[in-house]
């Protein structure tokens, strides 16, 4: 494990969900505001159930903070769920005179089948309640953390929605959605590839994703997006579709190449592959450079101007997604994700009963009809920490001041 670390524990309905980080620096700033305000960014998107109008999610720090200072030790957080009070009885801690009616038959999809037979479990609600996308939000709070230390880099992290089933971000007639960052990547046929443009173009586009409940900028392609979130939620389907988060403002350096383990490219796959429903990751352009020669898929290095900044370089591409080698090599990093749809339908596929092994419908649990939006947020958080792993692997430190000084060092003498 690296520098700056984490684990989660809780359930869905659990009296709540709880994270350690470990490895911050003393002297970080930090509020509990700034960690609310991700937690609602979770909360957000078009599609979502029920259960995000029960919960108000609020991260109480519970230790490694003083004085609205880190102090170096392991952050403690604390996510009370507020749907606890209906499940008592079934998630009791202590033994009870009656058990809940066991769970017995599983979801396509989901951990249910795989989690009870490698646990030998007969109800598989302990594995609905730990394999539930609940425990991100967790994570996300870990995440406002690294986040808040990646601000002090000038890093900083967006994400939009790429695409819901089969309607992509910027393909209706209302226009097309602007990249996140730049240079820009050229585009593979029907594939929006580019991530958001610099400048005020692309801060107006970043706040219209904010606001767009299913983070989309194209307000045409947004529309037709949350009808399709609407017409599979009225036959008791679900849907899936694709994101993508960009780190802007890294700096060259981060991952190393000398070891398979140290390389950023495969922190950060498996960083984002660990997300519930994700089935599949992409860096840079990704799977259509698999399509192309050599000569079309690299990024050419030219001499920079001297309005270019410090570095002697620059791309005019950026087909890599800022990583060469394991390394970042200065470049917006820029990764994508497909979605599957959720495993919890309202319409269930066939399934056994574990009891009785006889045929019968899958278990149908409250749930959300499409997270995608939800699980750009979530990304957010998981490249977040990863850099922020990095970025104390690179420049040390046990305190903020002596992390940027040798920043700042490392900054004066890029080439």
């Amino acid at each position: 494990m690296g520098r700056f670390r984490f684990l989660t524990s809780g359930e869905s309905h659990g009296k709540g969900l709880v994270a350690i980080a470990e490895g911050m620096v003393a002297g970080l700033p930090l509020e509990e505001g700034y960690i609310n305000r991700e937690l609602k960014r979770r909360q957000q998107g078009y599609g979502r159930g029920g259960r995000m109008k029960i919960e108000d999610d609020e991260g109480e720090v519970i230790s490694g903070i003083r004085y609205g200072l880190t102090t170096g030790s392991p952050i403690g957080l604390l996510i009370r769920n507020r749907d606890w009070q209906n499940w008592q009885q079934q998630l009791s801690v202590s033994a009870v005179d009656q058990e809940s009616e066991p769970v017995t038959r599983p979801r396509p999809g989901h951990a249910d089948l795989a989690g009870v037979t490698k646990y030998g479990l007969s109800d598989i609600r302990p594995i609905i309640e730990r394999a539930s996308a609940r425990e991100t939000a967790a994570r996300v709070a870990v995440g406002a953390v690294a986040r808040r230390f990646l601000d002090e880099f000038g890093i900083a992290i967006y994400s939009r929605t790429v695409a819901i089933g089969q309607v992509r971000c910027g393909s209706t007639a209302s226009g097309s959605s602007q990249p996140l960052s730049a240079p820009q990547t050229e585009r593979s046929e029907g594939v929006d590839n580019a991530p958001y443009t610099p400048g005020e173009k692309g801060e107006a586009d970043r706040r219209r994703v904010e606001a767009s409940p299913v983070r989309c900028a194209d307000p045409g392609s947004e529309k037709a997006m949350m009808a399709a979130i609407d017409e599979a939620g009225a036959v008791g389907d679900t849907l899936g579709g694709a994101f993508e988060v960009v780190a802007v403002g890294v700096p060259v350096g981060l991952g190393s190449h000398v070891s398979w383990d140290r390389r950023l490219d495969g922190m950060l796959a498996q960083a984002v592959m660990s997300i519930n429903a994700v089935k599949g990751v992409e860096i840079g352009m990704g799977f259509p450079l698999a399509e192309r020669r050599g000569s079309q898929a690299h990024d050419a290095i030219e001499p920079a101007t001297a309005a270019e900044g410090r570095r002697a370089w620059r791309r005019p591409t950026n087909h890599a997604g800022g990583i060469e080698g394991g390394i970042t090599n200065g470049e917006d990093i820029v990764v994508r994700a497909a979605v599957k749809p959720i495993a919890t339908l309202g319409s269930p596929l066939p399934s056994i009963d574990l009891g009785s092994g006889e045929a019968t419908e899958a278990h149908s649990e409250r749930s959300d009809i499409c997270v995608v939006p939800a699980t750009g947020v979530i990304a957010e958080a998981m490249l977040s920490i990863v850099l922020a792993d990095a970025c104390l692997d690179k420049f040390g430190g046990d305190n903020l001041k002596e992390t940027l000084a040798h920043y700042r060092y490392c900054q004066e003498n890029v080439s």
